[in-house]
């Protein structure tokens, strides 16, 4: 896996050094271990934006979507009804893409549901987490991501396929993904010795 001299001249994972925002976001949270339910949401329901474009583009509108969608307070989302999607496709600060939006609230619904049986969506995410590998794969999906992914598809999710699904556990932190050389990797790794797993 490839890295680059960052603007500190320190090597990170190439995929960041596009812009500065990349690289704020791949060395504060990227990789880094995650328990807030409403911060795994989030993530779920942006990676499903993502879906068919570039993480670039989510991130630049991540505020605005944070705005749009009340912080993504599930329990907030999940009360959106057809008057909400339809301001929603109005809103040209996020993505107008009525699947997903739609997918959004109908995911903040299936959330509640599986708090009430799990009694968190971290502690059902965690117990998905990989064995734990001393260098990353250069993959788009694993056997853990195919697992969660069925598994919140049979809970009745939307866009979270096994694609989708790795990119999240990437940025969550239930892989350690940064590159052998990368100057975030030891760090990331670190947060992830002293995380300690949510339990159901």
């Amino acid at each position: 896996m490839q890295t680059i001299a960052g603007h500190d001249g320190r090597l990170r994972c190439a995929w960041c050094t596009v812009t500065k925002d990349y690289e704020a976001y791949h060395d504060r949270e990227w990789g880094f271990p995650v328990s807030s339910d409403q911060r795994l949401f989030e993530k779920l329901c942006l990676e499903g934006f993502q879906a068919g474009l570039s993480w670039r583009t989510i991130l630049q509108k991540r505020e605005a979507f944070r705005e749009a969608f009340h912080g993504f307070d599930p329990e907030r989302v999940a009360r959106f009804g057809v008057q909400d999607v339809e301001r929603l496709l109005q809103n040209a600060a996020i993505i107008r893409h009525r699947g997903k939006i739609e997918a959004t609230i109908n995911n903040a619904r299936r959330m509640l549901e599986l708090v009430e049986k799990e009694s968190s969506l971290a502690a059902f995410i965690w117990q998905f987490e990989p064995e734990r590998l001393p260098v990353p794969e250069i993959v788009s999906e694993t056997a853990a991501s195919r697992a969660l992914s069925k598994e919140l598809k049979k809970r009745g999710w939307k866009f979270v396929g096994p694609t989708t699904v790795y990119a999240f556990m990437q940025a969550m932190g239930l892989v350690n993904d940064h590159a052998p050389d990368c100057a975030m990797r030891e760090k990331a790794e670190a947060a992830r010795a002293a995380f300690s797993v949510p339990e159901r």
